[in-house]
């Protein structure tokens, strides 16, 4: 057997490795998008809420430490998308709004 025989076949076994590993982490992905819309959501009245002065709309607090434009969505303990729900590391298990706040809130570095 020649080289030249062996370079379909290893080209084929490339093609289906690669497309392998890309349904994988497409795949992935979804999953993990699908179990951040299975959290429950925080509540205004969980105890842990109340401590860190949690709000679900940041336009509705009153707190002196919030700044205009301060969001979840921008928060570095957060991981969810820019609308909706998502995992913020200050509430493990449960999901805070994109639009809540907290005064644990820490700009995002770019």
């Amino acid at each position: 057997m020649s080289r030249h025989e062996d370079i379909p076949s290893r080209r084929r076994f490339l093609k289906l490795a690669a497309g392998t590993a890309a349904a994988a982490v497409l795949a992935g992905g979804l999953s993990r998008v699908a179990r951040a819309d299975d959290l429950p959501h925080v509540s205004e009245s969980d105890p842990t809420a109340k401590a860190l002065g949690y709000v679900e709309d940041a336009s509705a607090t009153k707190d002196p430490k919030h700044k205009a434009g301060d969001t979840c969505a921008n928060c570095q303990f957060y991981s969810g998308g820019a609308t909706g729900f998502g995992p913020c590391q200050l509430f493990p298990g449960k999901a805070v709004s994109a639009k809540g706040w907290c005064i644990s809130h820490t700009v995002k570095q770019a």
